[in-house]
């Protein structure tokens, strides 16, 4: 009996060495476990560089057709721009000698209102030659600033004919008005004086000197700037006046501050001094008695 339990023993332990976890066996089961990991990280790898590839086809399809489409675009503008053959048929280019002309509107002699100089005078028609085209032109001369100007025929829209009584009356009435100042800056002001000055429209002159007078105020301030300005207006329409209503410009300038109520004081001093009626009468006589000699 103790033999065949000494047996059952040593089987049992036989059975238990064989089936034992080993350090071999355990340092198997990791080296299993990296292989592993390490595959599932070369296909996961693989199947993101795949994807990558795919992406990067359709991108470069897009752009090649992208290419294609603006290529096409370049040689159809090149094809434009491109210089003729020897061999190509070229256009004729006809050489134009004279300028188209139109009726002309105004005389020798005429008076009109050009806008950037104001009111000058048409002294002659002259034919001019400017690049080998030949160009009509009136001439004009502008007293004030002591210069003459061309203007072509063609151009003439740029003139205007002086005002009419009617539109010089309510200029007047403008220049009674209140004066309309904006609250912005000077800068700006300026540049909208500027312009309705140099549109040569009658109207915009009158508010440009309605808005800048300062009358007799000795006391407000007035920059050079505005001052330049107003004179500036103030001369053109002057000018124009003179000429509409066939005046002495001392007469006009008179109507214009009155309107304006500048110089107040020194008409009123004007019209206020007493005239000696004795004068002329002692002139009187000394000729009589010249004659009787």
């Amino acid at each position: 009996m103790k033999s065949i339990k000494m047996k059952k023993t040593s089987t049992t332990n036989i059975l238990a060495k064989i089936f034992k976890k080993t350090p071999e066996k355990k340092e198997r089961k990791k080296n299993t476990a990296k292989v592993i990991k390490k595959t599932k990280a070369k296909v996961a790898k693989k199947i993101i560089s795949i994807k990558k590839n795919k992406v990067i086809k359709k991108t470069t399809v897009k752009i090649k057709k992208n290419l294609k489409s603006i290529t096409t675009k370049v040689e159809v503008k090149n094809e434009n721009l491109r210089i003729p053959k020897s061999n190509e048929i070229k256009p004729e280019i006809k050489k134009v000698k004279k300028q188209e002309t139109e009726k002309k509107e105004y005389k020798v002699k005429d008076y009109v209102v050009y806008p950037k100089h104001g009111v000058g005078q048409i002294t002659e028609f002259k034919k001019i030659n400017i690049g080998g085209i030949d160009v009509e032109t009136y001439v004009l001369k502008f007293e004030k600033d002591r210069a003459n100007g061309m203007v072509p025929v063609n151009k003439q829209s740029h003139l205007r004919p002086l005002a009419s009584i009617n539109q010089v009356n309510k200029c007047i009435s403008i220049l009674k008005s209140k004066p309309k100042i904006k609250r912005s800056m000077w800068s700006r002001r300026a540049q909208e004086y500027e312009a309705k000055i140099s549109s040569g429209k009658i109207y915009e002159l009158a508010e440009v000197v309605r808005d800048l007078n300062k009358g007799d105020d000795l006391m407000v301030d007035q920059s050079y700037s505005e001052r330049q300005l107003f004179e500036k207006a103030y001369e053109r329409i002057l000018s124009e006046f003179q000429i509409i209503m066939g005046v002495s410009l001392e007469d006009t300038q008179k109507k214009l501050d009155k309107a304006l109520k500048r110089n107040l004081e020194a008409q009123a001093k004007n019209i206020a001094a007493p005239t000696n009626p004795k004068e002329p009468e002692a002139s009187e006589t000394e000729t009589t008695t010249n004659t009787e000699d």
